[in-house]
């Protein structure tokens, strides 16, 4: 939008904070190649469009705007004489993408200053060239920075999340290494046991009833009911008295093992039955070695389910297998971040209180997985902070047109006095060595402006609540930022 040109005065232009200190021929240039513009209310510039202009305001209120999703939200509002906004990187050419980061617009009859960019890089290259390479190094540098340790961030997060996988996949792991040489020690045993009954002399139907009961067994431990402390105790009592009256030698140590499979005196009974009495002890041994076998194989089958398990987890975390830009299901993103941090989260309580009627999204999956797992790191930290007893709560809900992902810990509180800056890079709350200061601030990027969502806080002592705003819908991929940066705002 133009504004009404005015006459251009040396002598006003220099009483801006910006110009007091230049020469009269540099004043009377920057009258010559700028003007002086009147706006009326409404917009100056586009967030987006071609930075052509650096306006610096004489008189009137400017407003600030930033792009986030579908609206327009207010930075910054000021009527201060002087201040400056616009083509503000023009002299670094075309290295950086010469376009508005923000959205202007006056509120009042407002009189700018303005230069045009390539007038702007001119002097700026000819009048301060020792500024303009410190202000070059400064921004690239910053932006070298930035990236450098955002990947330092996501190398630590690795190594957090390597060490709890690494904890996570080891318990059952051991486990079955630990099933598996027993059950090569129980084989061996029932094979021993195979070879005393097949030498005593039975015959076939006798036999043949032993691997019928065997069998019918088997089948038993697959189906065996979950028993209280109680109802196994007594079981194992009513079992040994019955192991004990047939004469079967250790009848206390096999107990157990037969109520842990589902076992009790009826099928006992049964299996008395079908066997004569020398037949009996010889009978239960090989039934006992059967039971054990199949539970041991059953803790193998649980211990390796769990490591896929984990395993796929560690999958949907990465999203090594998938597309970069997706349609997703929130609360799988959150489960497998949650899995992945059990070890860190440690004895926090953990609650889920998902909306499961949500549908899925378009988004980026690894990179809301980072944000989970910043939000997770610090939630986990504040409720440590506070002596580590204390519960994580994750809650997913529908508000209006967009999905919430809150993300609420009972630790002490961000202080007001710096609630405001928590989300600035290299900004921390956290004991040198333990953070960057950049975790949030990368979250902040990849909600909004990878995302088109919100990242917003609200804190008290005991209740601090992150919550992260999505669309239900998104732009085409095509036109997300794959490497957005925080646009200054200048003013």
């Amino acid at each position: 939008m133009s504004g009404r040109a005015l006459p251009c005065s040396p002598a006003e232009i220099s009483s801006l904070f910006l110009f007091e200190k230049l020469s009269p021929e540099q004043l009377g240039r920057l009258c010559g190649e700028g003007r002086v513009e009147r706006f009326e209310p409404g917009p100056v510039y586009t967030e987006g469009d071609p930075a052509t202009c650096f306006y610096v305001m004489i008189e009137g209120t400017v407003v600030l705007y930033r792009r986030v999703g579908a609206d327009d939200v207010e930075v910054s509002r000021t009527s201060q004489r002087g201040v400056y906004s616009g083509a503000m990187q023009a002299y670094l050419g075309a290295r950086v993408p010469q376009v508005y980061n923000n959205s202007m617009r006056v509120t009042v009859p407002t009189r700018f200053f303005v230069l045009p960019a390539q007038s702007f890089a001119d002097v700026m290259q000819e009048w301060f060239p020792m500024a303009a390479h410190l202000l070059e190094g400064l921004f690239f540098g910053s932006k070298n920075m930035q990236r450098a340790i955002g990947q330092r961030e996501r190398l630590l997060a690795l190594g957090s999340l390597s060490a709890g996988l690494t904890h996570e996949l080891n318990n059952p792991a051991a486990a079955a290494v630990r099933a598996t040489a027993t059950l090569r020690e129980r084989v061996a045993k029932m094979r021993h046991k195979l070879g005393v009954i097949a030498s005593a002399g039975y015959d076939p139907e006798a036999l043949a009833r032993l691997i019928e009961i065997q069998e019918r067994t088997a089948e038993l431990v697959a189906k065996a009911p979950v028993l209280s402390p109680l109802e196994a105790s007594d079981r194992e009592d009513a079992l040994t008295d019955w192991l004990d009256d047939h004469d079967i030698p250790e009848g206390w140590r096999i107990a157990p093992t037969f109520v842990q499979a589902g076992l009790d005196t009826d099928w006992l009974e049964q299996v008395a039955a079908a066997v004569d009495e020398d037949t009996l002890p010889g009978a239960m041994g090989w039934l006992n070695y059967t039971v054990e076998t199949e539970l041991l194989m059953d803790e193998i089958g649980d211990s390796t389910s769990r490591i896929s398990h984990l395993v796929d987890a560690a999958k949907q975390y990465s999203q090594l297998d998938r597309a970069p830009y997706r349609v997703v299901d929130v609360h799988e993103l959150l489960d497998s971040t949650l899995l992945m941090l059990s070890g860190k989260i440690g004895r926090i309580e953990v609650v889920r209180d998902y909306d499961r009627t949500l549908p899925q999204i378009p988004a980026y999956p690894a990179e809301l997985n980072q944000v989970w797992t910043n939000l997770v790191d610090n939630a986990v930290f504040a409720v440590n902070s506070a002596g580590g007893e204390g519960t994580l709560t994750v809650r997913t809900a529908r508000e209006g047109d967009r999905l919430l992902v809150e993300f609420r810990d009972t630790g002490p509180g961000i202080p007001p006095d710096v609630r405001g800056r928590i989300f600035d890079p290299f900004f921390t709350t956290k004991p040198v060595g333990e953070g960057t200061g950049l975790g949030l601030d990368i979250s902040w990027r990849i909600v909004v402006n990878k995302h088109h969502g919100s990242l917003t806080v609200e804190s008290a002592p005991g209740d601090t609540r992150f919550q992260v705003l999505l669309p239900l819908t998104a732009p085409d991929p095509e036109s997300a930022q794959d490497d957005p940066e925080t646009a200054e705002e200048p003013v």
